[in-house]
């Protein structure tokens, strides 16, 4: 996979299992209607109307748009278990999901906006 198109950052992140400076993101405060796809490949990963905002500095989601282009794993990086997430397809780092998140799913999705792309409707 043609990785070329990827700033520094975005390498870093999504190859390295890097993370973006907390509040960094343009699109951490986006709020427009719209997908936000794969920075890598592309692959529609989240939509607009899951996206809340978590005051974490990451853009916050709490539901992928299809569980089957969300993959995860645990990860111990920082001393103890967290669920690390993925893109389905070319495996590209996105960020971890937590179990605090709000109704309807319970979960944060908290994702680097650099591994991002984001598509308005």
């Amino acid at each position: 996979m043609n990785l070329n198109h990827l700033s520094s950052m975005a390498y870093n992140v999504t190859q390295k299992h890097g993370t973006e400076p907390a509040f960094s993101s343009p699109l951490h405060n986006n709020k427009k209607k719209g997908t936000y796809t794969c920075v890598v490949c592309n692959i529609p990963l989240f939509s607009s109307t899951h996206k809340f905002d978590s005051g974490t500095g990451w853009p916050s989601f709490y539901s992928p748009l299809s569980e089957a282009n969300i993959a995860s794993k645990t990860d111990y990086e920082i001393g103890y278990p967290r669920t690390e997430v993925h893109c389905a397809k070319c495996e590209a780092h996105l960020g971890h999901v937590f179990n605090d998140g709000p109704k309807p799913t319970g979960l944060r999705y908290c994702i680097n906006g650099v591994c991002l792309n984001f598509i308005p409707q």
